[in-house]
């Protein structure tokens, strides 16, 4: 197949923002009924798609770069071609290389109702200079049919964002413009290369609307009967139509119904034709809630039915991949578990892959083992924590170790909460409103519990997970000291934005020791210091949600009173919140510093790629900057607090050297302005310099 002429004259044309302001505004303003259904491509009428994956780079010591394309085509007749080019991505490189073409080789990999699932394989080298790759869909070429992939001694500007779409009851008329403009925004000038989901790329609640099957099985007050009914053939036809279909809608259009409104996301699908992407689902992937019910609930034919066909769904739109074909359990991006989980009869498949030189990644699956008492089985921990010993072995560049987490682990505890939810004290009151004789909504459908109980079941600070969390945090940080290596923890779930912090504990007594046989006072003051040099120093960026509501100011201020100084051990480490948002997104001053309940995505980009950093040292005498956490301003940072304070055990200063992570959490300030405006807050988070063996103290909840 030939690759359509184009003359280098606009070959670095720019990104189309104009059009795609536009298209942000007609979106908002002119929801439709139905699914929009789009104007064949050629002879191709594309339901969904093309949607971009990355699947790895710079695998087993080689140049590479390996991804996919996704196609959803009704009715086709064959495979379609992908033809590309690749050339330079700037001009300042346009001397370094030429243009060159190609064909990404495709299968069909699922069919459906007419509609045909397409795989195109993307296998390119990274070269000395970022790239642009031009993709050709049968010849027809659009302006989001590029992207981007980072010279081979760069690594990747990432996009972070989770809870991409409405909760059932939202009212979406009063969020008509969309985040997903503003990140198109920032790529048409600092090009990213990934975006990471990290959890509930698509809401799939509205299933308990259009399955009769399901709807049967929540209206059946008989718990004993519940645990045992079959959904049959019925189930399985309605369940396997309607997430074909949802995910149609939502990953092909942009388009969803809920009960209070409708909406339309055209942005959505075209950032993923142009940022490929790498993810790991939650339980709105699959169900509200699903795996944080009681396990008697969870093992009922029809619940863990719907869990294994939003499964399969799952790895078909989100991962490109057939469950029924060999590579669903044979690429190397996969770390798989060793058994299959309880109610999703799959394997654990959490995944590795590096972002470029400096950068790794490990999406840690949290929902195919989960079960009431468990996140993730003990035997996919062990694989996990193998795997990454081996890839940073291999691999001595990588200075920051990213690890998804859909639910963020370092928030407050709510454990008083949770305690007066299960308590004896609101049995008649569940029994009540279990048979409709109060206020049906206050207990779900599932199981009769209480509504938010599975919101409470779901985090890591849960009773029930609290030792499976404290076993983490230990290995992570160990493996992070132990390597050398910077472990920043990516979470989203909970609709605001905030960044959670473990470090090495300020001791204010002279005779406490971090490590024994090290002086107190020095310990001090590299944790203030020089952070850099703090093995215990992980943050938790908490980022969502780029698209659903955010919860009220009560809930925001409830999290602020209840969080605390934590000592995570005996007496080595302490975990907090930053106290980031001095400042609200209008300029104006904020009393809660912790948490800010706003739309938000955020990004990670290394200091000396970013194009908004001119202050990194440029050798290893110079002065380095040091910055606190903090909100910015065209790059400066805003009149607060912070101005003239000292730092100090609570409010440390990071430093800006040219290996650093320019953490930046953009959050909406008018979701009704088509110009999609953010405020940033950013946090410098520093490689962590040396390895070390941390000395074991007592933790809770663990064996010392």
């Amino acid at each position: 197949m030939p690759v359509p002429s184009s003359s280098s004259a606009d070959w670095f044309d720019p990104i189309p923002i104009d059009e795609y302001r536009h298209i942000n505004e007609i979106s908002g303003e002119n929801v439709p009924d139905e699914v929009p259904i789009d104007e064949p491509l050629g002879e191709l009428d594309i339901r969904c798609g093309p949607i971009l994956k990355l699947s790895g780079t710079l695998e087993n010591g080689s140049d590479n770069y390996r991804g996919s394309i996704m196609l959803v085509v009704k009715d086709a007749k064959a495979v379609p071609s992908i033809t590309y080019k690749i050339g330079p991505a700037n001009k300042e490189d346009e001397a370094a290389g030429k243009i060159e073409s190609g064909e990404f080789p495709g299968v069909r990999y699922y069919d459906q109702d007419g509609f045909y699932f397409f795989r195109f394989t993307i296998d390119l080298k990274l070269v000395s200079y970022e790239q642009n790759v031009k993709y050709y869909i049968e010849n027809h070429y659009k302006k989001a049919f590029q992207f981007f992939i980072p010279a081979v001694d760069e690594s990747m500007n990432v996009v972070s964002f989770s809870c991409n779409g409405f909760s059932l009851a939202t009212s979406t008329a009063e969020y008509k413009s969309s985040l997903w403009f503003d990140v198109l925004k920032k790529h048409s000038t600092q090009h990213y290369h990934v975006m990471l989901g990290g959890g509930d790329q698509i809401y799939s609640d509205s299933v308990k609307l259009n399955s009769k099957k399901l709807q049967e099985w929540m209206n059946e007050s008989s718990s004993h009967k519940k645990k045992h009914m079959e959904g049959g053939q019925q189930l399985l036809d309605e369940l396997n139509e309607y997430y074909l279909n949802h995910y149609m809608k939502w990953f092909g259009k942009g388009f969803w119904v809920g009960k209070n409104g409708k909406t339309l996301q055209r942005l959505f699908p075209l950032t993923m034709s142009q940022i490929p992407s790498v993810n790991i689902f939650d339980d709105h992937d699959i169900i509200d809630g699903f795996g944080s019910y009681h396990d008697s609930t969870m093992a009922s034919p029809v619940l863990s039915t719907v869990g294994n066909i939003a499964y399969k769904f799952y790895m078909l739109f989100q991962h490109q991949l057939n469950p029924e074909e060999k590579v669903h359990e044979s690429d190397p991006g996969w770390i798989l578990g060793s058994q299959t989980g309880p109610y999703i009869k799959q394997k654990n498949h959490s995944l590795y892959s590096r972002l470029g030189k400096e950068i790794a990644l490990v999406g840690i699956d949290c929902r195919t083992e989960r079960k009431l008492h468990q996140v993730v089985a003990p035997s996919s921990y062990t694989n996990i924590f193998n795997r990454l010993t081996k890839e940073i072995k291999a691999a001595p560049d990588i200075k920051h170790l990213l690890v998804m987490l859909g639910v963020p682990i370092f928030y407050p505890r709510l454990v008083w909460l949770e305690w007066l939810l299960t308590s004896t004290v609101l049995k008649p009151v569940r029994k009540l409103a279990a048979k409709g004789v109060i206020n049906k909504g206050l207990v779900n459908e599932f199981d009769g519990d209480i509504e938010v109980l599975d919101d409470l079941n779901d985090h890591w600070c849960s009773k029930h997970h609290k030792r499976e969390r404290n076993q983490l945090i230990r290995d992570l940080t160990e493996f992070g000291a132990a390597h050398g290596v910077r472990i920043t923890i990516l979470s989203g779930d909970v609709h605001l934005c905030c960044i959670g912090r473990f470090k090495s504990k300020y001791h204010h007594h002279p005779h406490a020791h971090l490590i024994k046989g090290e002086d107190v006072e020095e310990i001090n003051l590299n944790i203030t210091e020089n952070p850099e040099h703090d093995p215990r120093l992980l943050f938790n960026v908490i980022s969502s949600a780029i698209i659903n509501a955010p919860p009220p100011d009560a809930m925001a201020g409830l999290l602020n009173k209840r969080s605390k100084i934590h000592h995570f051990d005996n007496g080595m480490t302490d975990e907090d919140i930053l106290p980031i948002f001095q400042n609200d997104v209008d300029g104006s001053p904020r009393e809660n510093k912790q948490f800010l309940n706003k739309r938000n995505w955020s990004d990670l980009i290394i200091a000396k790629q970013s194009k908004y950093k001119s202050e990194i040292p440029s050798n290893e005498r110079e002065e380095v900057l040091r910055k606190f956490p903090q909100p910015i301003s065209d790059g400066k940072e805003l009149k607060n607090e912070l101005t003239n304070k000292e730092a100090d055990e609570r409010f440390i200063k990071y430093p800006l050297y040219d290996d650093s992570l320019v953490t930046t959490l953009h959050v909406e300030k008018e979701p009704n302005n088509y110009d999609a405006p953010t405020a940033d807050y950013e946090v410098l988070i520093p490689r962590l310099i040396g390895t070390y063996k941390l000395d074991r103290s007592r933790i809770k909840h663990l064996e010392f």
